[in-house]
């Protein structure tokens, strides 16, 4: 069956842009004895009792209980997760322990990952902002990644959170694990994928609760379809993925959706944007993917300085 035209101009994209990317100039392959420090610090801070304490991102405004649906709702289940999907945590101004999730993407210096911009725009300290891959019942199975970098578009902090839901995603460049390994060395990574269209029948819908009746919280998967919804909240305008699953509390900001590509799963959107990814447990929803989303995986890429919240001083 021929593949269609959406994905087969997505993938002749992906392949341009790692041509450009592979010949700019990046950051050290090694990480340096400081970058090793850090690392070493992250892993024996982020145990796994301060993990399972963190709370859902400010700003993720999802109730922890389902409103009555009148058509039937894909069900989600816990599991063990996948090696390209973790969490991010860190410790807010109030020193309160926080988390949200994200996706190890492919890129030429193997240390990118994508997540949604609500989760990390705020410009309070985010004291030991690390990543966690494949985060489960308290486990770190792959180590503990320092975060870098921040990319966010100009114009999510210029209009914030509402106004610039188009715009609710993030790449967030990751330091080597503290021996020296990039996060996708040891996890793989998934391609990004842009401007793939809306209507998706096969979709996987990955995130990270923010409470659970087990003392170690699982990511929560499910399988549904996606189609585009066009926002009625002029405050929030645009177009943006939208999927049923249940039970997508609080928490689960940032998660990817996934879609089979022709190397494995391809990263098509995050949860985030609309009302921060969705005003209930059981429409989420994700900004769409365009260029640019990609002008900040090319600015990750040169390790360019990032945009800057103008309110943070």
């Amino acid at each position: 069956m021929p593949r269609p035209m959406a994905l087969r101009g997505c993938f002749a994209l992906l392949l341009a842009l790692l041509a450009v990317a592979l010949a700019a100039p990046g950051p050290a392959a090694a990480a340096g004895d400081g970058r090793r420090d850090a690392a070493a610090s992250a892993d024996a801070y982020w145990t796994p009792q301060r993990m399972a304490a963190a709370r859902p991102a400010a700003g993720d405004r999802r109730p922890a209980t389902a409103v009555a649906a009148a058509d039937p709702v894909p069900p989600s289940h816990p599991f063990d997760g996948l090696p390209q999907v973790g969490t991010f945590f860190w410790t807010d101004g109030a020193n309160t322990g926080r988390f949200c999730g994200g996706t190890v993407i492919r890129s030429p210096h193997r240390d990118l990952v994508v997540s949604a911009a609500h989760c990390l725009r705020s410009p309070d300290p985010k004291k030991r902002l690390s990543f966690v891959p494949q985060y489960h019942d308290g486990l770190k199975p792959h180590g503990v990644f320092p975060v870098e970098q921040i990319y966010i578009d100009q114009r999510y902090y210029d209009l914030g959170t509402n106004g610039g839901a188009r715009w609710d995603f993030t790449v967030v460049r990751l330091g080597a694990r503290e021996d020296g390994r990039p996060v996708q060395r040891v996890t793989g990574g998934f391609d990004l994928a842009i401007r793939t269209g809306y209507d998706h029948q096969d979709v996987r819908l990955i995130g990270y609760p923010g409470n659970s009746d087990t003392k170690y919280p699982k990511p929560l998967d499910c399988s549904s379809s996606t189609h585009r919804y066009r926002s009625t909240d002029p405050a929030a305008p645009g177009d943006f993925l939208e999927i049923a699953c249940a039970g997508y509390i609080g928490g689960t900001s940032g998660g990817p959706f996934l879609v089979n590509g022709l190397d494995g799963y391809l990263l098509i959107g995050v949860i985030g944007g609309y009302h921060t990814g969705g005003d209930t447990p059981d429409i989420s929803y994700s900004s769409y993917f365009t260029q640019d989303l990609l002008d900040l995986y090319l600015q990750a890429v040169d390790d360019e300085d990032p945009a800057k919240d103008r309110r943070a001083g």
